[in-house]
């Protein structure tokens, strides 16, 4: 084992592209270290890697997380990471906001690794901070992304309309849900308001093309009913899937979904 400096990127378990996984700590243009993965296609060389972006509440370590990338790695490279605030990452988390910063540095380290193609998948908060990403980042050479899906995400900020998403602000919103937030599910929120509110997933999704827009969504979701699928592919060019039966996020995402996701991507 091995360790050196990368520009931004320190890198242990330094390996080729094709061979072993590395582990990373990022450093975002605001400054926050941000914990990375990279796990090798298992299929061998590719040209292109998917990053994924967890929910909230989530990590790169979290089981449905590695079940995920271990879809993906049979048709990619594959780079996770815990959004700030959340998993060995540093800072608070913005619940969106300043996590487009999160994932446009484990873009601009999977180009650093060697891949010449580089996509998001994104899972409900992870599901807009890809859109977002997309949109303010279009023409940016590193930390532009390839192609998109954003699965299970929010179309619209402050949406209280189901009762999951009612505890979410609650534990957001107030000091007691965010000692909850930090000892009943590893995640240290910032209790600073969104000032100015950042750009909706909604506005976001005219931003983005032509790059390669999927969404996909579960008709079971509990937190965001079918309405915020179908405003976002109204808003832009973009392929809707409506997933009969499927939940919310990453863990309602089965292998069959995921796999059908890698398809979309390898020819997006």
């Amino acid at each position: 084992m091995s360790s050196g400096a990368e520009g931004r990127f320190h890198t242990v378990d330094v390996s080729s592209i094709t061979r072993g996984p590395r582990r990373a700590t990022l450093r975002t243009s605001d400054g926050v270290p941000i914990e990375a993965f990279h796990d090798p296609c298992t299929a061998g060389p590719t040209g292109t890697a998917v990053v994924v972006a967890h929910g909230f509440t989530g990590s790169a370590a979290r089981p449905a997380v590695r079940r995920a990338a271990g879809v993906f790695a049979q048709y990619a490279g594959v780079v996770t990471f815990s959004f700030r605030g959340h998993g060995g990452s540093g800072g608070r988390s913005t619940v969106g906001d300043r996590e487009v910063l999160d994932l446009a540095a484990a873009v601009e380290w999977a180009r650093s690794l060697g891949y010449a193609r580089v996509v998001t998948v994104g899972f409900s908060m992870g599901g807009s901070v890809v859109l977002r990403h997309a949109a303010m980042h279009k023409g940016l050479t590193e930390a532009r992304t390839d192609a998109v899906v954003s699965v299970s995400a929010p179309a619209r900020w402050y949406y209280r309309g189901t009762a999951p998403m009612r505890r979410l602000h609650w534990m957001v919103t107030r000091p007691a849900g965010r000692l909850v937030g930090r000892l009943g599910f590893a995640t240290r929120i910032d209790s600073e308001e969104w000032n100015p509110v950042p750009l909706s997933p909604v506005e976001a999704v005219p931003l983005i093309a032509p790059t390669p827009l999927l969404i996909v969504h579960g008709d079971r979701d509990p937190y965001f009913p079918l309405d915020h699928p179908r405003m976002l592919a109204a808003a832009g060019p973009a392929r809707l899937w409506l997933e009969e039966g499927m939940g919310h996020a990453e863990n309602a995402a089965g292998e069959e979904l995921l796999r059908r996701i890698a398809q979309w991507l390898s020819v997006a």
